[in-house]
């Protein structure tokens, strides 16, 4: 009982509905029933001034009291509305009495039998003429409602019982029908995570005709989704790279060893060396594999400590500069006019430049540029901007060249002895610095690469 969220919505909807049904229609009634019960009240009272202000005028007309018209009037009301009246005159003499008319209908069957225990209210009025007190005037009618009175009551009663119980109807109706709309929503959730949790990744929840929280729900697990199916992708083409990365050296080395164990080859030194290179391939996989790993691991500490842009172009100068003589490429510094200081971890750090430099040099031919300059237009930020005279990269790789072995051209890390690996470091330790990364390239024309480390943690 009551285990769903739909039946537990359904339960409230319809329990509030029906206490709000039963407070508004009990309040109805009872505010209808004490206006027309107010209504006849005033509209008897009216009625008995009539009467009253006829007797006067009667009385001050003739100096006494006639049965022609006031009997008539009497009458009149004892016939249509049982409103019966009593005349006395100022000696307490009865004049007037149209109270046993009821008994002479009754007696010829033409009014109702007065119900057992019916009870009766009686008012008495004082009659004056120029001041002076004439006699007096009783009214006796019966407590509560009264043949079409009644009737009129019964029928309206009828009218809010019948509406109550439509309204009952349409409340259940339509909380079964709101009940199911938004469960509706929630079971679509349900099942997409059933989908996604079976590996379907190409599961989308649609957003049309979802109630605004639903759909922000449904936004952010669509957006999961997406990001899962992301690094499915990014998985399965790691691991495709990887074992192409591996096949390549270990069918050379085997087929080497192969041919000194056949005695195809003799174990020359040249040919040692060349099986040693293909070695060594192996050794810069694994060591780089190691280091994507520790700059991934979401629990890397960095020592950070307050840094000077300026000190750390100096050092990469000095670092860099013999590698860029010997390829004839011109390493040039700009350096900032005034002192730059930030927060990060400074082995850290010279990793991620050393990889963006290294890249610059390895695709950048001799004779050509690679300027490193100290950037500042970024509020709350300090940039390595390191930008080249090289290659360049269409614009269509940019986006993934920080996924691991991501090639643009597939032959270009193979000629320059990279394994595709060094860019996803940068990627991961610069997400651990919170850095940002920007990215600019045009093919034969060379690349931008700005790095933004925030100023403060």
């Amino acid at each position: 009982m009551l285990q769903t969220l739909r039946s537990k919505i359904l339960f409230y909807l319809i329990l509030i509905s029906m206490i709000a049904i039963i407070i508004v229609s009990f309040f109805i009634q009872y505010g209808f029933e004490e206006s027309f019960s107010s209504y006849l009240d005033r509209n008897r009272e009216k009625k008995i001034d009539r009467i009253i202000t006829e007797i006067e005028k009667d009385y001050q007309l003739n100096g006494h009291f006639t049965s022609d018209p006031v009997f008539g009037l009497l009458h009149e009301h004892a016939m249509t509305e049982q409103l019966y009246f009593q005349l006395y005159d100022r000696f307490g003499q009865l004049q007037m009495d149209s109270s046993n008319i009821r008994g002479l209908l009754n007696s010829f069957g033409l009014a109702e039998p007065a119900p057992n225990g019916e009870e009766w209210h009686s008012q008495t009025y004082t009659l004056r003429v120029d001041n002076q007190v004439i006699g007096k005037l009783v009214a006796i009618y019966p407590k509560g409602l009264i043949d079409d009175e009644y009737t009129f009551i019964q029928t309206i009663q009828l009218y809010i019982y019948a509406a109550v119980c439509l309204t009952i109807v349409l409340a259940i109706v339509f909380s079964m029908l709101f009940s199911k709309k938004l469960t509706s929503s929630l079971q679509k959730l349900s099942f997409a995570a059933n989908e996604l949790q079976n590996h379907n990744l190409d599961i989308r929840i649609p957003l049309s005709g979802l109630p605004t929280e639903v759909k922000d729900i449904a936004i952010s697990f669509n957006n999961l989704a997406v990001s899962l199916a992301k690094e499915e992708n990014l998985r399965k083409h790691f691991t495709g790279d990887l074992a192409h990365e591996l096949r390549t050296p270990l069918a050379t080395l085997r087929s080497q060893i192969e041919a000194f164990q056949d005695g195809i080859w003799e174990p020359t030194p040249q040919r040692l060396q060349t099986t040693h290179e293909e070695l060594m391939r192996l050794v810069r996989l694994v060591n780089e594999l190691e280091k994507l790993l520790a700059a991934e691991n979401p629990q890397i500490r960095l020592e950070k400590i307050e840094l000077d842009a300026g000190s750390v172009l100096a050092a990469l100068f000095e670092m860099f500069l013999p590698l860029f003589k010997e390829k004839g490429v011109q390493l040039q510094i700009e350096e900032s006019a005034q002192d730059e200081l930030f927060e990060a971890d400074k082995d850290r750090l010279m990793q991620i430049l050393s990889n963006i430099l290294n890249n610059a040099l390895k695709y950048t031919p001799a004779g050509k540029n690679v300027t490193i300059s100290v950037e500042t237009n970024m509020d709350g930020y300090v940039g390595f901007k390191i930008q080249d005279e090289g290659s360049g990269m269409a614009e269509d790789d940019i986006p993934h060249i920080f996924e691991r072995f991501y090639r643009g051209d597939k032959s270009r890390d193979r000629k320059t002895g990279g394994v595709g690996i060094g860019l996803s470091i940068v990627k991961a330790l610069m997400d651990a610095h919170k850095g940002v990364i920007k990215v600019k390239s045009k093919l034969n024309k060379g690349t931008s690469v700005t790095l933004w480390f925030p100023k403060e943690d």
